[in-house]
């Protein structure tokens, strides 16, 4: 039987106990929970700082984790199910649930609630986080440190406009496997972007092609599309900003940016992707 790397948690030497009888593997484990307490963490295809990595967990996400060695911890992500390795020390146990998530692009965590004082990071729009008190202007984090409390909100507020989140991202550089506002790929954007308006999103761009949306008629001219739909080519996605305007973060311009929908589909057709394979209506 053949399964994607990149969902099932499944090695020649482990796998997930859910998976006996399916797979052959020398031994089987139900993992322990954890959850990423760094701002943001890589997921590798391999327990090397020096391979690529595919996608990016955010602070507040569960991780179930089968092993950990040299530092590394083979995992399945709970939000969209991505299977890599992660550095240990960016986990932890569960602890405390999160309370509220970044609302904003981004925001810094500092050492102590004064913006005068050494920050020890950022985090990302959709990091979710266990606020303990507030303290003036700040939010006091279960896991140290502080934000300001603004830039928080509760788990239950989504954005209402998907497309407008991904706006808010124009100019942020591109970043093969790239998760946080500091940097994105394709379908990290339209997953991020979903996210914040509450509707979950697979990973990469040939499983959101699959799973999200429905299928639209795909006109020679380009005509019939509207603000919000998904635009797909073998091995990447854009959104509609209107009827004739895609989005996308992009290699071309390293960047998250805008372009005709017809002079982006002549140039990704023309270098290696070839055509748009299909269009997809969120509602």
């Amino acid at each position: 039987m053949n399964f994607d790397r990149r969902n099932t948690p499944f090695r020649p030497d482990l796998a997930d106990t859910r998976l006996k009888g399916q797979v052959e593997a020398d031994r089987f484990s139900t993992g322990n929970l954890r959850r990423v307490t760094a701002p943001s963490t890589t997921v590798h295809r391999h327990p090397s700082s020096d391979a690529g990595f595919d996608t990016e967990a955010l602070m507040g996400e569960l991780v179930t984790v089968y092993e950990e060695r040299d530092g590394w911890a083979w995992g399945q992500l709970k939000s969209d199910g991505y299977v890599g390795y992660l550095r240990a020390a960016s986990l932890d146990d569960p602890g405390t649930e999160p309370t509220h998530k970044v609302g904003v692009t981004r925001t810094f965590l500092y050492t102590n609630p004064s913006f005068k004082l050494p920050n020890a990071g950022f985090l990302s729009l959709g990091a979710r986080v266990a606020v303990t008190e507030i303290l003036g202007d700040y939010a006091r984090l279960a896991t140290g440190g502080y934000v300001f409390a603004a830039h928080l909100v509760t788990l239950d507020t989504n954005r209402t406009d998907f497309v407008a989140v991904a706006e808010s991202l124009l100019g942020a550089p591109f970043l093969w496997g790239g998760k946080t506002t500091l940097g994105l790929d394709c379908s990290g954007l339209v997953q991020t972007a979903l996210r914040a308006t509450g509707i979950e999103s697979p990973r990469d761009s040939d499983m959101q092609e699959k799973e999200l949306g429905t299928f639209l008629e795909l006109k020679p001219d380009l005509s019939g599309l509207k603000r919000g739909d998904l635009v797909f080519w073998k091995g990447h996605v854009g959104i509609m900003a209107d009827a004739t305007r895609l989005l996308h973060a992009t290699a071309y311009s390293m960047t998250v940016m805008t372009e005709p929908l017809a002079v982006a589909e002549e140039r990704i057709r023309t270098n290696g992707y070839g055509p748009i394979t299909s269009t997809k209506r969120l509602r």
